[in-house]
């Protein structure tokens, strides 16, 4: 009956009796809707629902249910149904709601064209690479654009947490209003109050006149807060109350001045931990992670790394005026490699074997990977020589400052000694890395 009712409107209908033939008529017809019954003889109707939510997460899913059952259904639009119907089933009121479900569909899929097509005449960063775990980040990016939630964008140093967010904010509807970013690791703890809020003239020493921060200046657009997770506990307060009331009073001010910003926050740390450890506060971090987009790193990319390092060589080649590709030996090292710097490592270690490269192509020499492979002297036992003395607490902390110190040594070696890019390696603050090379005498 309710095939030939839908028919009758003139769509094509598959027909499914359990959910072992649901999940194959799905993957096999790519429906614009699905019609199940909560009930079924093999299976339930909440399984063809997390089915088709896992096919494709916009892909509309109207349950039906006795009419003594309606606590079923409630739970089935909590795990993501459309809507439900009461059996006995009215066909007009099915009729109504099937076309509502594939008009909205509709609309949704223009709406995300719409968005691609302006971002890009607007000149939105392209996200590239085609692995299906970057491919749900950016899906998940695509519908946080739609609305003004807080986004929480949580990946390893260099995986391009800032990309995108410059990306969310041109899809956004905001995407006519600025953009400021702010690097919440890379100032220091008395002046980034002033950087975020601003000050008033002669708030202290220094400030001979009004200057805006980092909030007004980002005044109907977005403000990304790169490395969330170093800001200092004393400046944590503020922040809460610029996110939950949007307003603020510059330093050495007392006139609450309103904002009207989008926030994108970033962190390469596990805030969840550092709630735990009293390092962050709770309630800030529940504001913050309204949407979290969790950004995979480059070695769970395994298929991006060709995609991307050929496309690094493309754009390095044509800003040198070269014209080189990469040898298939190039590649396999790529491959091979676990980029600890994820992205940005690949990025830079493109530039530069475009640089060294003397003819028209890339070779393994040029990539010069082969500094990070294990020596003999790396593999052999470390206890030799180890002191093992002491309690336990005594042996835990000399392994822990040995290999700190190995650590940091070898990736100021890779960094060419460039602290900052050593940090980033290394997932840590500037400021703390700074720390531990005048405490292991590195410097």
């Amino acid at each position: 009956m309710l095939k030939l009712a839908i028919e009758g409107q003139g769509h094509f209908v598959v027909e499914a009796r359990d959910q072992r033939e649901a999940l194959q008529a799905m993957h096999h017809d790519r429906p614009a809707l699905v019609l199940t019954d909560l009930r079924l003889p093999e299976g339930d109707g909440f399984g063809v629902l997390r089915a088709a939510k896992e096919l494709d997460p916009e892909l509309p899913v109207i349950v039906m249910t006795a009419y003594g059952s309606i606590q079923d259904a409630v739970a089935a639009m909590k795990e993501g149904a459309l809507d439900f119907l009461a059996k006995p089933v009215d066909p007009d009121h099915l009729l109504l709601m099937v076309d509502r479900a594939l008009k909205q569909r509709r609309l949704m899929t223009e709406y995300i064209l719409l968005k691609e097509e302006l971002a890009s005449r607007r000149g939105a960063p392209t996200i590239i690479g085609e692995s299906p775990s970057l491919k749900q980040s950016i899906l998940a990016l695509q519908r946080a654009s739609g609305s003004d939630a807080t986004v929480l964008l949580e990946g390893e140093s260099g995986t391009g947490k800032e990309l995108f967010a410059r990306a969310l904010h041109a899809l956004s509807q905001r995407s006519d209003g600025p953009f400021v970013a702010i690097n919440c690791a890379a100032i220091p703890d008395n002046l980034l109050e002033t950087e975020l809020f601003g000050h008033e003239k002669g708030a202290f020493t220094g400030a001979v006149a009004r200057k805006p921060g980092k909030f007004e200046l980002a005044h109907k657009g977005t403000l990304f807060l790169d490395e969330i997770g170093d800001l200092p506990l004393a400046l944590q307060a503020k922040i809460l109350r610029a996110l939950e009331e949007r307003r603020f009073e510059r330093v050495g001010g007392t006139q609450s001045l309103h904002v009207d910003v989008r926030i994108v926050a970033a962190t390469n740390k596990g805030l969840r931990s550092g709630v735990a450890a009293k390092q962050f506060r709770e309630d800030l971090y529940f504001r913050l992670s309204v949407f979290p987009i969790t950004i995979p790193p480059l070695r769970d990319r395994q298929e991006d790394i060709s995609i991307l390092a050929r496309h690094f060589a493309e754009r390095y080649s044509r800003d040198l005026k070269k014209a080189v590709v990469l040898a298939p030996s190039a590649i396999e090292d790529l491959q091979r490699y676990r980029w600890p710097g994820n992205v940005r490592e690949l990025q830079n270690c493109i530039e530069r074997a475009v640089i060294l490269s003397e003819g028209d192509s890339i070779h393994a020499r040029h990539l010069n990977l082969s500094m990070h492979s294990p020596t003999p002297a790396d593999t052999a036992s470390p206890w030799a020589t180890f002191d093992l003395s002491g309690s336990l607490a005594d042996v835990a902390r000399r392994a822990q400052t040995e290999v700190e110190k190995k650590k940091i040594e070898l990736t100021l070696k890779e960094a060419g000694g460039n602290k900052g890019r050593a940090a980033d390696i290394l997932g840590v603050a500037y400021k703390v890395l700074l720390v531990k090379l005048k405490e292991y005498a590195l410097e």
